[in-house]
């Protein structure tokens, strides 16, 4: 896969990769997710502590590089490095701070497991806000706020996710079908859709078969999806509409949601923003007793 003049900026080297990946080794494929999941750490870790982090010998990571026309990893690297200098103000030391804070707290009982979890998160929705485009948010809102239905898909620890956008897009009046696994048929409940609809899909690896089926089916048929994933080389990179990338960092025990939790809400807000004509405060309606 040798790529005679390597791309010049971060932007032209990850639509190559995305090109390219399919045609990969599983090896540099497992490259590739941690090159585009992770390019904070990609510009500010050496080939030796990525490869650690992969479990993938370093070698790999500078031929990986060379097939993509570089002369190595340092100058495939700088790429990531550049993009890292032109971040948001400030973002870089922000990352590095909560990076220091994360690798000196050490303390291994209740309180040093909550500030892990709580500096993680910040730094994955710190990231957040750089990654994600106002473009896809502006269409996918869109979207949801002309769907005749919603139709919410999200398996394992995904489900929670998109639990809570049912709830929120249903009290601001919108229709809604949570396609969940019991009974087996939530692939069948699927084929109902309409071009009308819109299907919101969230996953992360390792994917939930019966997600990613129910997104290759809906994209063959045309239909309209939005997903919310941890890569952009995510199995729905090809049937998504809308493809939010939400990289996961490494933790010891489970993968928070705060960042695509916060995402899905930041969606319903802005459908609710729509919905009400009020930008100022829009507000999702709350069950009160009678």
């Amino acid at each position: 896969m040798t790529h005679a003049l390597p791309p010049k900026d971060y932007e032209d080297l990850i639509r190559l990769i995305h090109e390219r990946h399919d045609q990969m080794s599983k090896t540099y494929q497992r490259i590739s997710v941690f090159l585009t999941q992770n390019p904070n750490d990609v510009a500010v870790q050496s080939v030796n502590a990525i490869a650690d982090r992969c479990g993938i010998h370093a070698s790999s990571f500078v031929r990986f590089a060379q097939a993509l026309g570089y002369k190595g990893f340092k100058e495939l690297q700088s790429l990531f490095q550049r993009r890292l200098a032109t971040a948001a103000p400030g973002f870089e030391a922000r990352v590095k701070a909560l990076e220091t804070e994360l690798h000196t707290s050490g303390d291994r009982n209740e309180f040093g497991f909550l500030s892990d979890l709580v500096v993680r998160d910040i730094a994955s929705l710190q990231e957040m806000l750089t990654d994600i485009r106002q473009e896809d948010l502006v269409e996918a809102a869109t979207l949801l706020q002309h769907a005749e239905t919603i139709y919410l898909i999200g398996q394992m620890r995904s489900l929670p996710v998109v639990e809570l956008m049912r709830y929120q897009l249903t009290m601001i009046g919108k229709r809604c079908i949570l396609l969940d696994s019991a009974g087996g048929i939530s692939t069948y409940v699927a084929r109902t859709m309409t071009k009308r609809d819109v299907l919101m899909a969230v996953s992360f690896r390792f994917y939930a078969k019966e997600v990613v089926d129910v997104v290759d089916e809906a994209g063959a048929r045309g239909m309209d999806v939005i997903a919310i994933s941890d890569s952009t080389l995510s199995p729905f990179a090809k049937s998504a509409k809308v493809l939010f990338p939400v990289p996961e960092h490494d933790y010891t025990f489970s993968r928070s949601l705060a960042a695509p939790m916060c995402l899905a809400q930041a969606l319903t807000i802005s459908v609710a923003a729509r919905v009400q004509q009020n930008a100022d405060a829009p507000r999702i309606p709350t069950v009160t007793g009678t």
